[in-house]
Order: structure tokens, then C-alpha cells, then sequence
């Protein structure tokens, strides 16, 4: 299927956008020939800054394949900002649906008229203390599984350097280099024609993360750790924790009471 074109709102984005990240960031972008020329695919990026979607979306710009990322609903629904989200194709993601296919139909659509989907699979700013990659969720796996189309690996690092996560202000000295590498296609064949159960979504959901993680270690010419920060165990590990302290202060007072009554 053709490629859909750029359009006007689009390219009225970059030429606003696009200064300011010239200005900001060096840059440093490779893989761009994994970019499919033709026909609907995902790319899967890692999530490091609230800089990096526009960074990102000036790299793949570039490429001729300009991505549709999934926003909150709200985005769309007035004012300038409402306009150009529409205007740019991205996709609203409507928080309220219970149904977890009915929430990505739009994706789905959108990679079968020809277009990219750029997918965050973690859902957030990633958590891990030294910025890797965290456990995902299975959205970006469960329309590569429903549509069979590539899924293009992406690293990106040096946005998280300008705006660390969570971060108010920027470091805008010394200047910053945006790094970027795309994979080849991520082999998910056999998960195909299978049946989309939860542990299916969650084993083809740790392939593609192992290839996007596989990339950021060659951009970082460092390895990632063996385990995959995941925020739901450390929650939990967390409230342990806080229950331990509690017990042991508790149990303290206590032994304070009982000596102060013996005396």
C-alpha cells in the first residue's frame, strides 16, 4: 500500500518545531534505511525525556515516513492543539474503554491504510535509575500480532541529558547530542495466526523490548541490566519495605512501653 502523504499540518508542525530542536541538539541519527518505504508499519521507541517525542518525530520526519503517535483523547478535542493533533493523523486513545483491542482499533487502522504507528510500549518515562528501558505494555505487540506488519526498533538517548525525567528545567549547556538507531525489523512470526492470549501478547512484548534495549546498548556502548526494571514489582518490593518499617517501629515502641513499665 502507497504511503500516505506528509501533509499541511505536518509540515506546519516541523516548521515551527523544528528550529528550536536544530538549536538545541546535535545530532547523531542512523538506521534511517530500516524505515519501510512503502506500506503501514510500527516502530517501538524507548521513552526517556518529554523532549524525545518531538526529537523523535524530527528523525522520522526525515525519513519521508512521518509517525502517528497515541495520545489522551483530551489532546483532540479543542483549541490549536486539538486542530493540529488532527490535522497530523495521531492517534486519540480513549482512556475510558474496558476493551483493550477496541482501545488501539484506530492503531490497527491506521498501519492497514499504509501508515506508521510510533508506539512508547512503556506507557511512561521510563523509571530505571540509569534510564534503560522498563517493562512494557503489550499494546504495540498486540497490533503487530493483529495486522502482521514490521516492527522497527528504535533507541533514542540525549533528550534524557537536555530534560532528565521528571525534571522542571533544562540543561542547556554544554549542547546535547540526540542519538538515534533503528534495528531491522523485529522476527515475530511465530507468534503469528496463534492464539492472543495475555502470556502470548506478554512473551512477544519482551521480544520487541529486547530489540529496543539491544539497540540503546550500542548507542551507549554499554549493557543493559540482565532484568528489565519493572515498576509494578518495585511497588511492591516498596510497600514491603514500608511494612518492615513499620513493624520494626512498632515493635520498638513497644519494647520502650514494656522496659519503661518494668522500671
Amino acid at each position: 500500500m502507497p504511503r500516505r502523504r506528509i501533509g499541511f499540518w505536518y509540515r506546519f508542525a516541523a516548521v515551527i518545531c523544528k528550529p528550536p530542536l536544530v538549536v538545541l541538539l546535535r545530532r547523531d541519527w542512523r538506521g534511517m534505511e530500516h524505515i519501510p518505504a512503502e506500506g503501514g508499519f510500527i516502530t517501538a521507541v524507548n521513552h526517556n525525556s518529554h523532549v524525545d517525542p518531538f526529537a523523535y518525530a524530527h528523525f522520522q520526519y526525515n525519513t519521508g515516513r512521518v509517525p502517528r503517535f497515541l495520545a489522551k483523547s483530551g489532546l483532540f478535542k479543542k483549541g490549536f492543539v486539538g486542530a493540529a493533533m488532527r490535522g497530523t493523523g495521531q492517534i486519540p486513545v480513549y482512556r475510558e474503554s474496558t476493551d483493550a483491542l477496541s482501545a488501539f482499533r484506530a492503531a490497527i487502522d491506521a498501519v492497514d491504510r499504509g501508515e506508521c504507528v510510533a508506539f512508547y510500549p512503556e506507557g511512561t518515562l521510563t523509571r530505571d535509575p540509569d534510564g534503560w528501558p522498563m517493562t512494557a505494555k503489550t499494546g504495540a505487540a498486540r497490533v503487530a500480532l493483529q495486522t502482521k506488519c514490521p516492527v522497527i526498533p528504535v533507541a533514542q538517548w540525549g533528550c534524557n541529558e537536555l530534560l532528565p525525567p521528571y525534571a522542571k528545567k533544562p540543561n542547556l549547556l554544554p549542547r546535547k547530542t540526540h542519538r538515534v538507531l533503528a534495528g531491522p525489523p523485529v522476527d515475530l512470526a511465530r507468534f503469528y495466526d496463534r492464539e492472543m492470549t495475555a502470556e502470548l501478547l506478554k512473551e512477544a512484548t519482551e521480544v520487541i523490548m529486547a530489540a529496543v534495549t539491544a539497540q540503546l546498548e550500542l548507542i551507549r556502548g554499554e549493557k543493559a541490566p540482565e532484568t528489565p526494571y519493572d515498576p509494578r514489582r518495585e511497588r511492591i518490593e516498596q510497600r514491603r519495605r514500608t511494612q518492615a518499617q513499620t513493624q520494626t517501629h512498632q515493635e520498638a515502641g513497644q519494647t520502650v512501653q514494656e522496659e519503661g513499665l518494668g522500671k
